[in-house]
């Protein structure tokens, strides 16, 4: 059982089912380096007993920006893009995953799935109200996205893939991706902050470094973030390549406007967003960008991502009126 007090930091929640719940306490949050956004929080699950996060900025009444962060960063990875989309009109609504940021966070790594993550955030978008968004997935975040593009036809009215996949396990895996969970499986300590500025092209500093390590006061608190690479299906019998089979049928027929914007010094996705090019309908003739950023591309070029953003998400706007 996952308890807090003595050596372990934290506070422990009441369990959700059979999982034990970790909080990051909130002054592991102050005076972050250029996020100054109010939190706000909302409660999913039975009971309402898993709290998430989320960022939530500029005018309700504008046309709404979902950005889904990835594998081990949260809402902090969109800290200079959110500006960016405000500026221009936008609602920017950024959650931090459970198990990661300022959300809570289940204690084992077995309270974690794919499926588990889908239904946690399709809950957290029923709650918040989401619908008609552009959705932009990173990492992650776009093998999230993509399996709610699929089964919610009003969830998205467009989409921004960013340095992702939407593997079924049908084909093998990389050598980059392969060395990726060896590591992520085998290091006795997750160096979250590291591991986040080592998938960047540039060094933001070691500021930026412990701010991504804020979330963890320990490794109790990083059974997602260790979780969530061996969640990728790498077999054809993967316990989740059926349902992403079936979501990437629905994208082989999805017209609304689809935009790729990748980080070009990223070995671990390289070319996939040339798959998304000839898979989805809806990415033909679009203006898909490539940049000189890693696979962290929000945290290389945020604030060019959020004019990119913008600049597609008000056409969509635009076209839909």
């Amino acid at each position: 059982m996952a308890l807090a007090g003595g050596r372990r930091p934290g506070r422990a929640l009441p369990s959700v089912g059979p999982m034990d719940v970790l909080r990051t306490p909130d002054e592991r949050f102050a005076e972050l380096p250029d996020y100054p956004f109010v939190p706000h929080y909302v409660g999913i699950g039975a009971g309402d007993a898993l709290r998430m996060h989320y960022v939530d900025e500029g005018p309700r009444s504008g046309p709404v920006v979902l950005l889904l962060h990835g594998e081990p960063t949260w809402s902090y990875l969109y800290r200079h893009t959110v500006p960016e989309l405000v500026a221009a009109g936008l609602r920017a609504v950024v959650p931090d995953l459970v198990g990661f940021g300022r959300s809570d966070k289940p204690g084992g790594t077995a309270d974690y799935t794919y499926q588990s993550h889908v239904d946690w955030l399709a809950e957290f978008v029923a709650r918040v109200g989401i619908a008609g968004a552009t959705v932009v997935g990173q990492d992650w975040g776009g093998l999230l996205g993509l399996r709610l593009v699929a089964q919610s036809p009003g969830f998205a009215s467009s989409y921004v893939a960013c340095n992702h996949g939407f593997p079924t396990g049908d084909m093998e895996p990389n050598d980059a991706f392969r060395s990726w969970l060896e590591y992520s499986q085998s290091v006795p300590e997750l160096p979250v902050g590291e591991i986040v500025l080592n998938g960047c092209a540039t060094d933001p500093g070691d500021r930026v470094r412990a701010t991504y390590d804020a979330p963890y006061p320990d490794e109790s608190h990083k059974a997602g973030a260790r979780v969530f690479p061996v969640l990728v299906p790498i077999r054809p019998d993967d316990p989740a390549s059926d349902a992403v089979r079936a979501a990437r049928g629905v994208l082989s027929g999805w017209e609304r406007p689809f935009l790729t914007v990748w980080g070009e010094q990223d070995a671990v996705t390289r070319g996939a967003d040339e798959m998304f090019h000839a898979l989805v309908p809806g990415a033909k003739g679009q203006q898909h960008v490539r940049l000189d950023a890693g696979h962290n591309l929000p945290e290389d070029a945020g604030a060019e991502l959020g004019r990119i953003v913008a600049d597609f998400a008000l056409s969509v706007a635009g076209a839909r009126r």
